[in-house]
């Protein structure tokens, strides 16, 4: 392994530790897996409490309230008391979280124990890429990261694929518990902790984390991510529901169907990891996954085509997905103002990924709610072109990266 510079975030070129990188991307699924929970669980609370789309997308959505706020302040505490730390604090309060939700008496209690899992995953997932970059080799940057972007569809898929095992949610809960625990005790025994590095005032802190939504290119990518969140999560969340109305599928069904199609977002990422290694530019990657999903969209809600050919939209939605996420986390870093700054531009890009996991659900759960599918398609398709937009307002800054590259 290299040697690691914690407070500039780099590590020089040198050997991987692959174990360390598969536990930190095991953290990750371990995070995500508590957002595809909510989405199998939706169909069991509406049977169980009787309330609709509407109020029950919250269950989803609410779960990242916290990033909507707290991404640039975690990723400034990480840089300070360590990314390992700050994944095993969120691996303990993911755990916390998923038990006390899981013996909650009502939906109140349910939304706020989702409040501090919330927290829990905007820890880990803060805090994840930062220590893959101080632990990974220069050279296997790109492919450790396009490793790590797999997390979020691999946990979702995990959770739909066995979620429907567990004959209620209430179980499902008790088993991200266990699972977030099991990940913690293992990235406590093999992920070695940072060497320490020098300490940085609270004042600096607090201005280097103000300083990151002025600066323009990571403030654009957080906008990028948290469209592609709110077309991610308004499709991914829903799907389970869609199957079960449109297919008459049964629940074990819907989710095995909702986790191959999020599963696809996995095969997205480590195409894009490929392509982006291959020096394909960013921006067609981006402005093409956009324009994309917000085809697939159309197919999915609309019934233009029969229920399989929903089904299999469903699936190249996810996958031209995944070349987002992969293609923003890797930018991130690179247009950081300062190196020491990588972990609060990382949770910049995560708080906009959280405003879209919080309004993506909840806003098409409105609309299908008072409209129908019909209104979900044209929204996602109107957040497919600002996505498209957003990446091509990128220009500027991707090109200033290229010719400092040169």
């Amino acid at each position: 392994m290299g040697k690691i510079d914690e407070t500039a975030g780099r590590a020089t070129a040198g050997r991987t530790d692959w174990w360390v990188v598969a536990l930190v991307v095991a953290a990750g699924i371990a995070a995500s897996f508590q957002i595809g929970k909510a989405a199998i669980a939706i169909p069991l609370l509406q049977v169980e409490t009787g309330r609709d789309l509407a109020v029950l997308g919250w269950v989803s959505s609410i779960f990242a309230v916290l990033g909507l706020f707290g991404g640039v302040p975690v990723g400034a505490l990480a840089a300070r008391f360590g990314d390992r730390r700050m994944l095993l604090l969120g691996l303990l309060m993911l755990a916390i979280g998923s038990v006390l939700g899981a013996v909650a008496s009502g939906l109140g209690l349910l939304l706020a124990c989702r409040v501090v899992e919330g927290a829990g995953f905007l820890m880990v997932s803060v805090s994840g890429p930062a220590l893959l970059r101080r632990c990974v080799g220069v050279r296997d940057r790109e492919i450790a990261m396009a490793l790590w972007s797999c997390f979020m569809p691999a946990g979702m898929a995990l959770a739909m694929l066995l979620g429907p095992l567990f004959g209620g949610w209430r179980a499902i809960w008790l088993a991200g518990a266990g699972f977030a625990l099991v990940v913690g005790v293992a990235v406590a025994l093999r992920v070695p902790a940072a060497m320490a590095g020098a300490v940085v005032s609270w004042r600096q802190l607090a201005a280097d984390a103000g300083s990151m939504f002025l600066t323009r290119g990571p403030f654009l990518l957080a906008v990028c991510f948290a469209l592609y969140a709110m077309m991610f999560f308004a499709v991914l969340s829903f799907l389970p529901v869609l199957l079960i109305e449109r297919m008459h599928s049964s629940l074990a069904v819907a989710g095995l169907l909702s986790g191959l199609a999020t599963a696809g977002n996995i095969v997205g990422n480590l195409i894009a990891g490929a392509l982006l290694a291959r020096g394909v530019p960013r921006l067609i990657v981006l402005a093409g996954a956009s324009f994309a999903m917000g085809l697939a969209a159309v197919f999915v809600f609309l019934p233009l085509l029969p229920p399989t050919g929903s089904f299999l939209s469903g699936i190249l939605f996810a996958t031209a997905g995944g070349f987002v996420p992969a293609t923003l986390l890797s930018t991130a870093a690179l247009l950081a103002p300062r190196p020491n700054l990588v972990p609060a531009s990382i949770g910049l890009l995560m708080q906009g990924s959280n405003l879209g996991q919080v309004m993506g659900p909840t806003v098409v759960g409105l609309v299908i709610s008072g409209i129908g599918w019909a209104g979900a398609a044209g929204l996602v398709a109107a957040l497919a072109l600002l996505a498209a937009l957003t990446a091509f307002g990128l220009h500027r800054d991707l090109s200033g990266l290229a010719v400092a590259r040169a």
